[in-house]
């Protein structure tokens, strides 16, 4: 008998198992595929090169979850990039963003705009700083049972209260703004020029199957800046080794702490017993038992694979048929023989080291999406790629470099019954000629290739429609509504079952804050 098993050895089931062994509990970790880290893993995708596979940057990782799993001290090592974004442009401009550079780069295409962008940031980074603080707390839950148990929520409740009021009221305002409105309309309010537009804007599509005009894209926009490296707010950052680096370095934390970790080894059910989910089967048909059961997968997976539909209440069954996925992603790795060269930049330089947009507007955006919802794939995508061997030179040999390819729009599911095992590499080649048109020569230098589409996020990492955040960041799935109003607060729908992914508060990105909020409540209820 374990205390707790996690389903799922993904960064939010390593990082709630770490916290929970750390408090003594008896701990195990069950992971379907051979090695731990779900989507964070690092993998040789050609010899001698190698690279993150699906997650592929740094920036939204929990200090407070760094520190205390001492995950430095079990050897995860993080590093800044030079720059932090770069937008060529078919025009041959540019604009390259960064610390000490940003406004006068915007001032090449409007001073107006380089004008407004100190208070632009002022006001992002004072709501941002209040999402940092809610992150790593439950989020008030619509209870049942009396006032006894919603007296808890109640008092809850009243401290996001006051911590919003708080605010200055623009502020107040512009939070309300950022949960409803589109990234797009946000953006034009502060600004004329397209370059800073495109280079922000971005942010609201990054995993989200939306155009920038969608309402709901700038809390998208917002959920993608609130995170830091080394203390910078709102940086993004690189793990030497690759994302894999971040969950090695969890697992062992985990294990050190003394919980057990066995790969190899899926989850086939859920054990229920007198309406209480008590243990788990194995895709080898063990059994094994435990006092919590902690499901570190997409919420629509945990009940409608995991669960016999006649076990889940009627109203999650509902929520869970309309738990809307799919994040228009295709995510590619490429083994390089030399560094790209870009038309607007030509040669070597901080820009290599930046995540490098290829989406000059957010009208090109907007096209993207809406080519994708008619098409299956935007023919004209969306491309950031990053060059993570510039900053790490484990991940290639001498002189040759490996970069990371995060492409939108592709549908998730392609119209008329049509399979991404057949469209997949017309695809690739596609988000190859597309970097080839602000880079020439770099199809030339590519020695191979990773490709995942879609259907093999959900295939290889259970990304429900290569859902990167286990559900759309939309309005109606957020907060108290993550993953629903009733389970907010990491318990599910059963007694003894809890849930700790990215489905949860505060949604996606490699935050570990899911894992340890859900180990708090764990923990709070096996005392």
């Amino acid at each position: 008998m374990y205390d707790a098993i996690l389903i799922g050895g993904g960064h939010n089931g390593l990082v709630c198992a770490a916290y929970l062994a750390r408090a003594g509990k008896r701990v195990l970790v069950l992971e379907r595929r051979g090695v731990v880290g779900g989507a964070a893993v690092t993998e040789e995708f050609h010899p001698g090169f190698r690279n993150s596979v699906a997650a592929y940057t740094v920036s939204l990782l929990q200090p407070k979850v760094i520190e205390d799993l001492q995950l430095a001290r079990h050897g995860l090592q993080i590093v800044l990039r030079k720059a932090s974004n770069f937008l060529p442009r078919p025009d041959g401009s540019y604009l390259l963003t960064g610390a000490g550079r940003t406004q006068d780069e915007v001032a090449k295409f409007s001073r107006k705009d380089a004008a407004a962008l100190p208070e632009y940031e002022r006001r992002l980074d004072a709501i941002a700083d209040v999402l940092r603080a809610l992150a790593l707390q439950a989020p008030p839950n619509v209870t049942e049972g009396g006032w006894l148990k919603a007296l808890p929520e109640l008092v809850r409740a009243g401290k996001l209260g006051r911590r919003l009021g708080a605010l200055e009221a623009t502020l107040r305002t512009d939070l309300l703004d950022l949960f409803t409105i589109s990234a797009a309309e946000y953006l034009d309010r502060w600004f004329e020029s397209e370059p800073i537009k495109a280079v922000l804007g971005f942010d609201g599509v990054v995993g989200n199957y939306a155009s920038p005009y969608t309402p709901g894209s700038a809390y998208v926009l917002l959920h993608h800046v609130f995170g830091e490296v080394n203390g910078v707010k709102g940086a993004w950052g690189h793990a030497i080794g690759g994302m894999g680096a971040i969950t090695q370095a969890m697992a062992r934390s985990a294990t050190a702490a003394g919980a057990e970790i066995r790969i190899g080894c899926g989850v086939r059910e859920l054990l229920v017993e007198d309406g209480r989910v008590t243990g788990v089967v194995t895709e080898h048909s063990d059994i094994v038992h435990a006092r919590a059961i902690v499901a570190n997968v997409n919420p629509k997976l945990l009940y409608e694979r995991l669960l016999a539909p006649d076990r889940v209440p009627a109203p999650t069954r509902e929520r869970m048929a309309n738990w809307r996925c799919g994040s228009g992603t295709f995510r590619m790795n490429v083994a390089l023989d030399r560094l790209p060269s870009f038309t607007a930049l030509p040669g070597a330089g901080d820009h290599l080291t930046a995540g490098i947009i290829m989406a000059p507007s957010l009208a090109y955006m907007d096209r993207a999406y809406l080519d994708a919802r008619a098409h299956g794939w935007s023919r004209e995508p969306i491309v950031e790629m990053l060059i993570p061997s510039t900053l790490d030179d484990s991940l290639a040999p001498n002189g040759q470099h490996v970069a990371s390819l995060f492409c939108q729009h592709v549908a998730p599911v392609l119209p008329d019954g049509a399979s991404w095992d057949t469209h997949r590499e017309p695809v690739a080649d596609l988000m190859l000629d597309t970097v080839e048109r602000y880079a020439p020569g770099f199809r030339a230098s590519v020695l191979g290739r990773q490709i995942k589409s879609p259907r093999d996020l959900e295939r290889d990492f259970g990304l429900i429609g290569g859902d990167i955040f286990h559900g759309a960041l939309s309005l109606n799935q957020l907060f108290s509504a993550r993953p629903m109003l009733g389970q907010a607060n990491y318990r599910g729908a059963l007694p003894g079952l809890y849930l700790c992914g990215a489905g949860t508060h505060p949604g996606g990105g490699v935050t570990g804050a899911p894992g340890h909020n859900a180990a708090q409540a764990i923990l709070a209820d096996l005392r």
